[in-house]
């Protein structure tokens, strides 16, 4: 994975079928999806893949429970359905996940259990599992660390988990075998349009300050939260004015040491005090705890917590935690934006309304901006975007076998095979979330050099010569979600992985660039949260 070849095959002239800007898990989807089919298909990603948003979810493959309780049938039985396929696609990275709802009313088992009898149900043969009802005895046994005074019970459920930013890694890298030319840390600079039509785009290397022109007959605007800001470069060439699309809003999660949630299920709260629900997740040998919901009107490469966000998300776990988690026990605390679609008449209000459906628009120059959904659905969302690329003559049709599920049984790098011992992502990260490249990981220097964190001397060289990594933060960050589970730790070891680094690409790690990341993830160093950002 040479930077300086990649870099020459974009400068090569050559007009692709589709032009991906946007490296996040949409983006990768539709590159997947279209170079599976047979087209030629360039993406670029100016920062890293999945460094923004699809980084930073909740970690869950699931239908949406709340999205049930809204009615929102549709929704919940396709994302049942995809989460099927991920787990099976991505077997090193994803698995069934049991969930505990505990009841402390007696109307909260009948109420709550016969809603998730109907997600069975739309699940069909798709379900991971059969919800059950729970003693309180049981339910404190699948989850020891409950507060036990009150509790009538409760409910398990199962949906699934993943490692977020190690999916849109392995997407990326087979939409690569599958020979699309991907490329981070290219930004588009701008779009080329001819006779007022889209024909292209131009990118700018954020490394060498190298420019090039590409051409393609469809460009997909997939740049998550930030779509609004192509939309608006599309208009002013073409005289249009173009309406905000996108309504952020922004989830705060904070993760604690596995002592508060010990074992392999989750707890979730169905309705909190501003009517969210809550996750208590174990992942990584963490917990993690969030979210929360908040509307933002900016959009920040970096967003931060806001200190109410850090104090809603502790008190309300502290209502259900025999022991409370406080500040000081924050290992790390990471912000999400989410890139909600803005209703047609928008009037304000809380987020939670807002639809949680994707959105594909084809602008009159030709344009196609996919944003919404969620990571559950990456798949299904591609799949409706090339439709409408070839519904609005951008595309040519395709053959009746590449029309539709090209990826519905493409097994990703790494889950070629599924793991000889299903994962257990509750542990520790270690060798077994590379699946069946564990093996050429282990034969690379320093297989036996334990850095910290689960992260080995060899993991970082295999980060450079095949996973794309470029800077400190794309090895502890996305590689590695050592950032994401323990700042203070990921701190620490920045200079030894930007050294080696170095020593495999002979570029500037940016080591300095993450310090100053990593400090806005550490609540020692924030005060628990940085209220202006």
């Amino acid at each position: 994975m040479q930077r300086a070849q990649l870099l020459e095959r974009l400068a090569q002239p050559h007009r692709y079928d589709i032009a991906v800007v946007g490296g996040g898990a949409t983006g990768l989807g539709v590159a997947l999806d279209a170079a599976a089919r047979g087209l030629s298909v360039v993406l670029l990603e100016s920062h890293d893949f999945a460094g923004g948003t699809s980084s930073r979810a909740t970690k869950l493959v699931h239908g949406g429970v709340r999205y049930l309780a809204q009615g929102n049938l549709s929704l919940v039985r396709e994302a049942l359905h995809e989460r099927t396929t991920l787990l099976r696609n991505a077997p090193h990275l994803a698995q069934p996940l049991a969930f505990v709802m505990p009841a402390y009313r007696w109307w909260e088992l009948p109420f709550y259990g016969v809603g998730l009898k109907a997600y069975d149900a739309l699940a069909g043969a798709a379900g991971l599992g059969r919800t059950e009802f729970l003693a309180p005895a049981q339910a404190l046994q699948a989850l020891p660390t409950l507060r036990a005074p009150g509790l009538k019970g409760g409910v398990r459920y199962w949906d699934g988990q993943f490692d977020d930013a190690r999916l849109a890694l392995a997407l990326a890298r087979t939409a690569a075998r599958e020979g699309a030319l991907v490329a981070n840390h290219c930004a588009v600079t701008g779009l080329v349009h001819e006779a007022g039509r889209v024909a292209g785009l131009q990118a700018q290397d954020r490394e060498t300050g190298r420019v090039f022109e590409i051409q393609a007959a469809c460009v997909v605007n997939a740049t998550g939260v930030w779509v609004d800001a192509l939309r608006q470069r599309d208009g002013q060439a073409t005289g249009r004015a173009v309406p905000p699309l996108v309504a952020p809003s922004q989830g705060v999660h904070l993760v604690v040491d596995a002592d508060f949630l010990p074992g392999r299920q989750a707890l979730i709260v169905p309705r909190t005090a501003d009517g969210r629900v809550l996750f208590a997740v174990p992942w990584l040998g963490k917990v993690i705890l969030g979210t929360t919901d908040t509307p933002r009107q900016d959009l920040p490469r970096e967003p931060r917590a806001q200190g109410q966000e850090v104090d809603l998300i502790l008190s309300e776990v502290g209502r259900y935690l025999a022991r409370v988690p406080t500040r000081q026990d924050v290992r790390s605390q990471w912000v999400g934006l989410r890139p909600l679609v803005r209703p047609a008449q928008d009037e304000g209000g809380a987020t939670r309304s807002i639809s949680r459906e994707h959105t594909v628009q084809v602008s009159p120059s030709g344009l196609v901006t996919v944003t919404g959904g969620k990571w559950t659905t990456y798949r299904a969302m591609a799949e409706d975007v090339l439709a409408q690329c070839v519904q609005a003559g951008l595309l040519q049709p395709f053959s009746v076998g590449l029309s539709e599920g090209v990826t519905t049984s493409l097994r990703l790098i790494g889950g070629e095979a599924p793991p000889a011992v299903p994962i257990d992502l509750s542990q520790s990260p270690g060798l077994h979330l590379y699946g069946t490249e564990a093996a050429e990981v282990q034969a690379l220097p320093g297989a036996d050099r334990l850095l910290g964190g689960g992260l080995t001397e060899a993991m970082v060289r295999f980060a450079a010569r095949h996973e794309y990594a470029r800077t400190v933060e794309d090895v502890l960050a996305r590689r590695s979600r050592l950032l994401f589970l323990d700042a203070r730790l990921a701190t620490e070891l920045a200079g030894e992985v930007a050294t080696l680094l170095r020593q495999e690409t002979g570029a500037d790690p940016c080591e300095a660039d993450f310090r100053a990341l990593a400090a806005g993830y550490w609540p020692a160093l924030t005060g628990g949260a940085n209220p202006g950002a």
